[in-house]
Protein backbone atom coordinates (compact mmCIF):
# COMPACT_ATOMS: atom_id res chain seq x y z
CA UNK A 1 0.00 0.00 0.00
CA UNK A 2 0.79 3.75 -0.72
CA UNK A 3 -0.29 5.50 2.17
CA UNK A 4 -1.42 9.39 1.97
CA UNK A 5 0.03 11.49 4.91
CA UNK A 6 -0.54 15.06 3.92
CA UNK A 7 -3.58 17.27 2.86
CA UNK A 8 -1.35 18.05 -0.16
CA UNK A 9 -0.92 15.01 -1.21
CA UNK A 10 -4.46 14.14 -0.64
CA UNK A 11 -5.45 17.61 -3.07
CA UNK A 12 -2.68 16.52 -5.88
CA UNK A 13 -4.69 13.38 -6.15
CA UNK A 14 -8.04 15.05 -5.69
CA UNK A 15 -8.29 18.24 -7.10
CA UNK A 16 -9.76 21.22 -5.67
CA UNK A 17 -13.77 21.31 -5.22
CA UNK A 18 -15.68 23.65 -7.71
CA UNK A 19 -16.91 26.69 -6.38
CA UNK A 20 -20.48 25.37 -6.22
CA UNK A 21 -19.15 22.29 -4.47
CA UNK A 22 -17.81 24.92 -1.92
CA UNK A 23 -20.65 27.26 -1.96
CA UNK A 24 -23.32 24.93 -1.54
CA UNK A 25 -22.70 24.84 2.53
CA UNK A 26 -25.70 26.54 4.59
CA UNK A 27 -26.41 27.00 8.54
CA UNK A 28 -30.34 27.85 8.17
CA UNK A 29 -33.06 25.23 7.12
CA UNK A 30 -34.57 26.84 3.58
CA UNK A 31 -38.22 25.45 3.19
CA UNK A 32 -36.43 22.63 0.71
CA UNK A 33 -34.61 21.33 3.85
CA UNK A 34 -37.85 21.35 5.79
CA UNK A 35 -39.60 19.50 2.70
CA UNK A 36 -36.79 16.87 2.44
CA UNK A 37 -36.94 16.24 5.87
CA UNK A 38 -40.39 15.42 6.09
CA UNK A 39 -40.30 12.82 3.29
CA UNK A 40 -37.40 11.54 4.61
CA UNK A 41 -37.97 7.82 6.61
CA UNK A 42 -34.73 6.84 7.07
CA UNK A 43 -30.81 8.67 7.82
CA UNK A 44 -27.73 7.46 9.13
CA UNK A 45 -26.37 8.94 12.17
CA UNK A 46 -22.33 9.28 12.54
CA UNK A 47 -20.73 10.35 16.26
CA UNK A 48 -17.07 9.82 17.60
CA UNK A 49 -16.19 9.21 21.32
CA UNK A 50 -14.05 11.57 22.84
CA UNK A 51 -11.34 9.66 21.57
CA UNK A 52 -12.22 9.67 18.17
CA UNK A 53 -13.66 6.50 17.71
CA UNK A 54 -16.60 6.42 15.24
CA UNK A 55 -19.82 4.81 15.06
CA UNK A 56 -22.57 5.10 12.27
CA UNK A 57 -26.10 4.28 13.36
CA UNK A 58 -29.15 3.61 10.98
CA UNK A 59 -32.48 5.56 11.97
CA UNK A 60 -36.15 4.95 10.39
CA UNK A 61 -39.40 5.98 10.82
CA UNK A 62 -42.01 6.79 8.70
CA UNK A 63 -41.58 9.78 6.98
CA UNK A 64 -42.65 12.89 8.65
CA UNK A 65 -42.12 11.02 12.08
CA UNK A 66 -38.49 10.55 12.08
CA UNK A 67 -37.59 14.66 11.90
CA UNK A 68 -39.09 17.27 14.34
CA UNK A 69 -38.19 20.67 12.97
CA UNK A 70 -37.81 22.89 15.99
CA UNK A 71 -37.09 26.26 14.02
CA UNK A 72 -34.57 27.30 11.58
CA UNK A 73 -31.49 26.07 12.85
CA UNK A 74 -32.49 22.89 15.26
CA UNK A 75 -33.82 19.30 14.20
CA UNK A 76 -34.77 16.66 16.45
CA UNK A 77 -34.50 12.60 16.09
CA UNK A 78 -36.86 10.20 17.75
CA UNK A 79 -35.69 7.49 19.63
CA UNK A 80 -37.87 4.29 19.56
CA UNK A 81 -37.03 0.82 21.00
CA UNK A 82 -34.19 -0.92 20.17
CA UNK A 83 -31.07 -3.24 21.00
CA UNK A 84 -30.00 -0.59 23.89
CA UNK A 85 -26.71 -0.81 22.99
CA UNK A 86 -26.64 2.96 22.42
CA UNK A 87 -23.38 3.23 21.01
CA UNK A 88 -24.29 6.53 19.15
CA UNK A 89 -25.97 8.01 22.13
CA UNK A 90 -23.06 7.47 24.31
CA UNK A 91 -21.00 9.12 21.97
CA UNK A 92 -22.94 12.41 21.93
CA UNK A 93 -22.33 12.49 25.65
CA UNK A 94 -19.13 12.18 25.64
CA UNK A 95 -18.37 14.28 22.36
CA UNK A 96 -21.77 16.17 21.32
CA UNK A 97 -20.84 16.50 17.25
CA UNK A 98 -22.95 14.85 14.71
CA UNK A 99 -23.46 14.28 11.27
CA UNK A 100 -26.50 13.04 9.66
CA UNK A 101 -27.59 12.36 5.99
CA UNK A 102 -31.21 11.64 5.32
CA UNK A 103 -32.34 9.61 2.35
CA UNK A 104 -35.68 9.46 0.40
CA UNK A 105 -36.09 5.95 -1.16
CA UNK A 106 -35.91 6.23 -4.88
CA UNK A 107 -33.70 9.55 -4.55
CA UNK A 108 -30.07 9.21 -5.61
CA UNK A 109 -29.15 12.72 -3.64
CA UNK A 110 -29.26 12.83 -0.11
CA UNK A 111 -29.53 15.86 2.36
CA UNK A 112 -26.66 16.12 4.99
CA UNK A 113 -26.67 17.93 7.86
CA UNK A 114 -23.90 18.80 10.56
CA UNK A 115 -24.33 20.11 14.34
CA UNK A 116 -23.76 19.76 17.45
CA UNK A 117 -26.45 17.06 19.53
CA UNK A 118 -27.72 16.60 22.61
CA UNK A 119 -30.26 14.58 24.51
CA UNK A 120 -33.57 14.61 26.18
CA UNK A 121 -35.80 12.83 28.19
CA UNK A 122 -38.83 14.84 27.23
CA UNK A 123 -40.09 18.09 25.14
CA UNK A 124 -43.34 19.50 24.37
CA UNK A 125 -42.51 18.29 20.53
CA UNK A 126 -42.50 14.72 21.64
CA UNK A 127 -46.68 14.01 21.32
CA UNK A 128 -45.86 15.48 17.82
CA UNK A 129 -43.26 12.59 17.01
CA UNK A 130 -45.76 10.04 17.76
CA UNK A 131 -45.94 6.68 15.94
CA UNK A 132 -48.81 4.17 16.82
CA UNK A 133 -49.59 6.56 19.85
CA UNK A 134 -46.35 5.92 21.55
CA UNK A 135 -44.21 8.74 22.40
CA UNK A 136 -40.39 8.44 21.55
CA UNK A 137 -37.99 6.81 24.40
CA UNK A 138 -36.10 10.21 24.18
CA UNK A 139 -35.04 12.87 21.29
CA UNK A 140 -31.80 14.05 20.25
CA UNK A 141 -31.67 17.37 19.60
CA UNK A 142 -29.04 19.08 16.69
CA UNK A 143 -27.61 22.17 16.54
CA UNK A 144 -27.02 22.76 12.54
CA UNK A 145 -23.64 24.40 12.47
CA UNK A 146 -23.88 22.99 8.23
CA UNK A 147 -26.22 21.62 5.82
CA UNK A 148 -26.21 20.96 2.32
CA UNK A 149 -27.49 18.47 -0.43
CA UNK A 150 -25.06 15.52 -1.53
CA UNK A 151 -24.51 14.86 -5.03
CA UNK A 152 -26.20 11.63 -6.44
CA UNK A 153 -22.92 10.18 -7.86
CA UNK A 154 -22.51 7.34 -4.81
CA UNK A 155 -26.48 5.58 -5.17
CA UNK A 156 -25.69 5.78 -9.02
CA UNK A 157 -22.34 3.86 -8.75
CA UNK A 158 -24.39 1.55 -6.91
CA UNK A 159 -27.57 1.30 -8.40
CA UNK A 160 -28.51 1.13 -4.42
CA UNK A 161 -32.32 2.14 -6.38
CA UNK A 162 -32.47 -0.19 -9.17
CA UNK A 163 -34.26 -3.31 -8.46
CA UNK A 164 -32.59 -6.09 -10.91
CA UNK A 165 -29.53 -5.50 -9.11
CA UNK A 166 -31.42 -6.46 -5.54
CA UNK A 167 -30.25 -9.79 -4.50
CA UNK A 168 -30.65 -9.61 -0.58
CA UNK A 169 -30.24 -13.49 0.20
CA UNK A 170 -27.46 -13.47 -2.36
CA UNK A 171 -24.32 -15.62 -0.76
CA UNK A 172 -25.65 -14.30 3.01
CA UNK A 173 -27.28 -16.29 5.41
CA UNK A 174 -30.80 -15.41 6.82
CA UNK A 175 -30.27 -13.26 9.47
CA UNK A 176 -31.55 -15.43 12.15
CA UNK A 177 -28.62 -18.23 11.10
CA UNK A 178 -26.24 -15.20 11.36
CA UNK A 179 -28.11 -14.34 15.14
CA UNK A 180 -27.02 -18.23 15.88
CA UNK A 181 -24.03 -18.75 14.40
CA UNK A 182 -21.97 -15.28 14.58
CA UNK A 183 -23.61 -13.89 17.91
CA UNK A 184 -24.01 -16.92 20.18
CA UNK A 185 -27.62 -16.04 20.29
CA UNK A 186 -29.89 -18.32 22.66
CA UNK A 187 -32.43 -20.74 20.77
CA UNK A 188 -33.21 -23.16 18.04
CA UNK A 189 -32.81 -21.67 14.17
CA UNK A 190 -36.50 -22.44 14.50
CA UNK A 191 -36.95 -20.23 17.21
CA UNK A 192 -35.16 -17.21 16.09
CA UNK A 193 -37.41 -17.60 12.37
CA UNK A 194 -40.04 -16.98 14.57
CA UNK A 195 -38.02 -14.18 16.56
CA UNK A 196 -36.90 -11.90 13.41
CA UNK A 197 -40.28 -12.29 11.64
CA UNK A 198 -43.53 -11.40 11.84
CA UNK A 199 -43.27 -11.45 15.60
CA UNK A 200 -39.99 -8.57 15.10
CA UNK A 201 -42.39 -6.06 13.88
CA UNK A 202 -44.83 -5.96 16.84
CA UNK A 203 -42.00 -4.55 19.00
CA UNK A 204 -40.90 -1.56 16.59
CA UNK A 205 -42.78 0.94 18.83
Amino acid sequence: MTPIDTADELRSLLGEPNERAVNKERTRLLDIDRDWLAASPFCVLATSDADGRLDASPKGDPAGSLVHVIDDTTIAIAERPGNKRADGYLNVLANPYVGLIFVIPGRSDTLRINGRAQLVRDADFFDAMSVRDKRPILAMVVEIEQIFFHCAKAFLRSGLWEHETWAPDARIPRRAVIAKTFENAPGTIEELDAYYGEAYTKGLY
